[in-house]
């Protein structure tokens, strides 16, 4: 995970280049992830490799659109710019794709576990709310945070999982 700055702040860090850990992005893409599988409910012929494929492809595309975004919106207007501050910015927002490889890949094994496409959907739901939940626990963790407010953050981000569940429960019905 990196840390997400403003690009308008000098670089700080232990070594130029150095990105450090930030959980942001594996949060937020933890719970793309999460609705992306919530949301797709597709049978074709190759249902199980289409949902591993829609999972990584949302991924990217939102990575590739939060760094863009980033590069626009906080860079470009206050210097030219650098590929050096491209690649930080990519590797910044890597995170979002990073959270959509736990469930793929829960999808590409679930007929190892015996498991049909609506319970590699559920599987594929339930890693994408439990990363999210320790990502954020683990990001504030990082921060200094106390315990308590590790552990509301927590509570939080499961609650947000759980909105999705109970989305998906409400479509199938």
């Amino acid at each position: 995970m990196t840390r997400r700055t403003t690009l308008n702040e000098p670089d700080a860090g232990p070594s130029p280049g150095t990105v450090r850990p930030s959980y942001t992005g594996a949060v937020y893409g933890s719970l793309l992830a999460a609705s992306v599988v919530a949301g797709a409910s597709t049978p074709g012929p190759y249902a199980r490799l289409e949902l591993v494929l829609l999972l990584l492809c949302t991924g990217v595309v939102f990575w590739a659109a939060h760094a863009y975004s980033t590069l626009v919106g906080e860079l470009l207007p206050h210097r030219p710019l650098r590929w050096s501050a491209v690649g930080r910015v990519c590797a910044q927002e890597w995170p979002i794709v990073q959270a959509a490889v736990a469930p793929a890949t829960a999808v590409a094994i679930s007929p190892l576990l015996g498991l049909g496409l609506e319970g590699a959907a559920w599987l594929a739901l339930g890693v994408a709310v439990v990363q999210q939940v320790a990502w954020a626990g683990a990001g504030i963790r990082r921060a200094g945070a106390s315990r308590r407010a590790v552990v509301a953050a927590g509570a939080v981000n499961l609650a947000l999982g759980l909105l999705i569940v109970a989305a998906k429960v409400a479509i199938q019905h």
